[in-house]
C-alpha cells in the first residue's frame, strides 16, 4: 500500500511557481507566463474531462494516461504544432521533477509521467529574403504619414539588429546610444543582454524619429497610435503590409512567406554571405552558443556550389554496398 500524499496538487503548484520558478531559478517573466499558460490549459482540460474545478484536481489525477490525453488534445483539438506541444509538456515535466523532491510518496506517478518522451519533429528550412527584396520592404512604408515613418525606422531597426519580436517590443528610448559609435542595448531570452552596433543609415533614421517625436527615456522606442508599446501581432501585421505593398511591382515575391523571424534569418544569411564569422553572427543574434547559429543558418545555393567546386572528384568510382546475406538485406531495406 502506497503512503498517502502530504500535499495537494494546488499547494504543490503554488510552491512550484513561488519557490522553484521565482525564488530558486529566478525565471524570467516570459518563462513564468509560458508555464502559467500551460497549466491553465491543463486545468481547463481537467474540468472538461474529469468534471473537476481547478481547486478540486488531485495530484493522482495527473496520471501518465491523462497527460497523454492532454497532449493529444493540444495537437488534435487546439491544432498546436509539435513544437508547441513539447513546450507545454516541458512545463509539466519541470513541475513533476519538483514534485519528486517535495512529495516522495508520488515518485511512481512522477516516473510514469517523466517516461513520456518529447515528440520528435522535422525542422523545416527557414527561408530568407534577398538583399534586393529586403531593401524593397524597408522602402515600402510611406515617408509622409506617421505610421509609415514609424514602420520605416522600426523595420530598419528589426533588420539591422536581427532582434526577436519580443526584443523589439522591449526596446526603450534609453537603450539607444549615439556616443562612440551608435548602438542599441537589447534584453534577450533567458535574461541575456547584448549591444548591437547600428549602421549609419539606421542611426540616422532613429535620430530623426526621436527628434520629430521625442519621448521619455523609459518609454517604448516604437509605439502604437495610443502611445503604448506595439504587440507581437501588430509588428507582424505592419511587416506583412509593407511586404504586400511591393508585390504588384514584383509578382514573383508574392508567394514568399514573410515574418519577423524571416527578417532575422535574412540578416544572418546576409552577414554570412558577406564573410562575417559565424561566432560574430551568434553574438549579433544573441545565441548562447555558435552551435545554435549553425543549426539556424543554412547555406544558400551559391555558397553550396562554391563548396562543391572546392572539392576534388574521387579518382575511382565508388562501389555500391551489397549485403552479404538475407538478414542484412532485410535490415538494409528498412
Amino acid at each position: 500500500m502506497s503512503a498517502p500524499l502530504t500535499a495537494t496538487f494546488g499547494s504543490l503548484l503554488q510552491q512550484f511557481f513561488v519557490e522553484r520558478m521565482i525564488q530558486q531559478r529566478h525565471a524570467s517573466v516570459r518563462t513564468i507566463e509560458a508555464y502559467r499558460d500551460s497549466f491553465r490549459l491543463l486545468l481547463a482540460f481537467a474540468r472538461q474531462r474529469l468534471h473537476k474545478r481547478p481547486a478540486a484536481v488531485a495530484l493522482e489525477d495527473l496520471s501518465a494516461s491523462f497527460i497523454l490525453q492532454f497532449l493529444e488534445h493540444l495537437e488534435t483539438n487546439r491544432r498546436n504544432s509539435v513544437r508547441s506541444r513539447n513546450a507545454r509538456f516541458a512545463a509539466i515535466r519541470s513541475f513533476m521533477h519538483y514534485v519528486g523532491f517535495k512529495e516522495p510518496a508520488a515518485l511512481a506517478l512522477v516516473r510514469s509521467v517523466l517516461a513520456i518522451p518529447m515528440k520528435r519533429f522535422d525542422r523545416p528550412l527557414i527561408g530568407f529574403l534577398s538583399r534586393e527584396h529586403m531593401q524593397a520592404i524597408l522602402n515600402a512604408p510611406s515617408p509622409v504619414t506617421w505610421c509609415g515613418q514609424r514602420d520605416r525606422v522600426m523595420l530598419a531597426t528589426l533588420y539591422n539588429t536581427g532582434a526577436r519580436v519580443c526584443e523589439l517590443i522591449g526596446m526603450r528610448v534609453a537603450d539607444l546610444s549615439f556616443e562612440s559609435g551608435p548602438a542599441i542595448h537589447i534584453r534577450g531570452k533567458g535574461r541575456k543582454e547584448r549591444s548591437v552596433p547600428l549602421w549609419p543609415s539606421t542611426a540616422k533614421q532613429l535620430r530623426g524619429w526621436l527628434l520629430q517625436y521625442p519621448r521619455e527615456p523609459h518609454e517604448p522606442l516604437f509605439i502604437n497610435r495610443s502611445g503604448g508599446a506595439l504587440t507581437r501581432v501588430g509588428i507582424t501585421e505592419r511587416l506583412k503590409i509593407a511586404a504586400g505593398s511591393i508585390t504588384h511591382q514584383h509578382p514573383h515575391w508574392a508567394k514568399k512567406r514573410i515574418s519577423p523571424h524571416v527578417v532575422r534569418h535574412s540578416l544572418a544569411m546576409h552577414l554570412l554571405q558577406s564573410g562575417v564569422d559565424i561566432t560574430v553572427i551568434a553574438l549579433w543574434l544573441g545565441h548562447e552558443s555558435p552551435v545554435t547559429t549553425h543549426m539556424y543558418v543554412e547555406a544558400d545555393l551559391q555558397m553550396k556550389q562554391r563548396a562543391l567546386d572546392s572539392l576534388r572528384a574521387p579518382r575511382s568510382p565508388s562501389t555500391r554496398y551489397r549485403p552479404p546475406d538475407q538478414l542484412l538485406r532485410f535490415l538494409q531495406s528498412l
